[in-house]
């Protein structure tokens, strides 16, 4: 009888995450947007694009620290930076996004399209699809229903593009002397703590079976 409960109650969750769906949300991207996102890759990258297309080769995951999906969605929306960032202003008026947006209740937002450059992880967004969290703060921290879509996203991503590498924001610095990365300023880094070492543990655990290659150890 335990052994048939066991069963069901894994067939139920299966059931669940298999139909799992992504919701269409998209961000501003306009003309603007997109020459600020070509000159990105020129200036950041030295990529000269006629458009700023991507071929996903990383997924980076993330958390907002805004507490509501209305606040998360507010600071991806706009085409240019919000006054409250001046520790990246200076680098581009871009603002910043992401391709999808996870609400506390594992809802999957779209915000732009997959391949297409998002602004949201230095030195590596020429390659990567990033994956934004709603909270991860102390107050607000992120949910199980999160981490489950973290991982059927994950999965979807995987199966669709060539992804090498899954890693969290924090630790993006690995990938300094990676082929990878392409960031020309020594100087530019912002130092993060999302979502940490715990969330990317459990995700890593349940996609295993895609072997992505392992994050660069950093010289000591």
């Amino acid at each position: 009888m335990k052994q048939f409960l066991t069963l069901l109650i894994l067939t139920l969750f299966m059931s669940c995450s298999a139909s799992r769906k992504i919701v269409d949300k998209p961000i501003l991207f306009n003309e603007e947007r997109k020459e600020l996102t070509l000159q990105y890759l020129k200036n950041r990258y030295g990529l000269e694009q006629d458009v700023p297309k991507i071929t996903p080769r990383m997924i980076v995951l993330h958390w907002t620290a805004i507490p509501t999906f209305e606040g998360s969605f507010d600071a991806f929306l706009n085409t240019k930076l919000p006054n409250w960032r001046p520790d990246i202003e200076s680098v581009s008026g871009l603002n910043v996004s992401t391709h999808f947006l996870v609400d506390q209740d594992g809802t999957i937002y779209s915000l732009m399209p997959e391949t297409t450059m998002g602004r949201h992880v230095i030195g590596l967004n020429h390659c990567s699809i990033g994956v934004e969290n709603v909270g991860g703060t102390k107050d607000t921290p992120l949910t199980k229903s999160q981490l489950k879509s973290n991982i059927w996203l994950v999965k979807y991503l995987a199966k669709k593009y060539n992804i090498e590498y899954l890693i969290g924001h924090h630790e993006y610095t690995l990938f300094e002397d990676h082929k990878l990365w392409l960031e020309k300023d020594d100087g530019y880094r912002t130092t993060k703590t999302d979502p940490g070492d715990d969330f990317m543990t459990k995700v890593r655990m349940a996609t295993k079976k895609f072997d992505f290659k392992p994050i660069p150890v950093k010289n000591q």
